[in-house]
């Protein structure tokens, strides 16, 4: 359902004048952090806010990505951001949205349900509106951009996961019924955490490989 939403959510966007998809792209961010404000008001209010609901899991940083995106001018940072965007942000919400732990604690029609399952849609959604528009051009070239996120992303982190107790990136444990709980069930904490870079880099080697194949295929066609 959220990706079939976000589907046609591109396909009526393409259709729109070039200035009203400027507007809509710096639009996307600017929703998502007014959700994230309000789930945490309403996660206040109904005193159920806790450590384990700071923005700091890879979706949830998604937002500050998009945002620094729309409001640096400087091209460099465009295409940093543009490629952790399309590369990291968008697959992490595609495999959470398949492997939706939030659905473990809240019931179907429960605020933090829906709200979750919209949220992982529009992290998907952007990096594709702004491939569609060129802004965003994946190459395995920039790679380097992808490992600078993880480099300053994954210490902080993990030192906050183990100081907390935290799961954030999913450190300490993985999300039951996912391929990452294999690597725990079988290796233990130290493999599971190879395992789980082995596969992230795995994923990400893929995604550029059909970018690759897709951008090839497309030359060819153009000769």
């Amino acid at each position: 359902m959220t990706l079939a939403g976000v589907f046609l959510i591109a396909r009526s966007f393409s259709r729109l004048k070039n200035e009203t998809q400027v507007r809509w792209l710096k639009a996307i961010p600017l929703i998502m952090l007014s959700m994230e404000l309000f789930k945490d008001g309403f996660l206040l209010c109904m005193d159920r806010f806790g450590l384990g609901y700071l923005p700091l899991h890879i979706c949830s940083i998604g937002i500050f990505i998009f945002l620094l995106n729309e409001v640096l001018p400087w091209r460099k940072a465009g295409e940093i951001l543009g490629e952790t965007a399309f590369i990291v942000i968008m697959p992490a919400s595609f495999a959470a949205l398949i492997f939706a732990d939030w659905t473990i604690y809240y019931p179907v029609w429960n605020f933090m349900n829906l709200y979750s399952y919209v949220w992982h849609g529009m992290l998907i959604l952007y990096p594709v509106l702004k491939v569609m528009r060129g802004e965003i051009i994946p190459d395995i070239k920039h790679i380097h951009y992808v490992i600078l996120f993880f480099c300053v992303m994954i210490p902080p982190v993990y030192i906050f996961d183990k100081c907390f107790d935290c799961n954030y990136f999913f450190i300490n444990w993985p999300v039951p019924n996912s391929p990452l709980a294999w690597f725990a069930a079988k290796m233990g904490n130290l493999g599971y955490l190879l395992g789980y870079a082995g596969l992230t880099v795995a994923v990400i080697l893929f995604e550029y490989s059909v970018i690759h194949f897709l951008r090839r295929k497309r030359s060819m066609k153009a000769e």
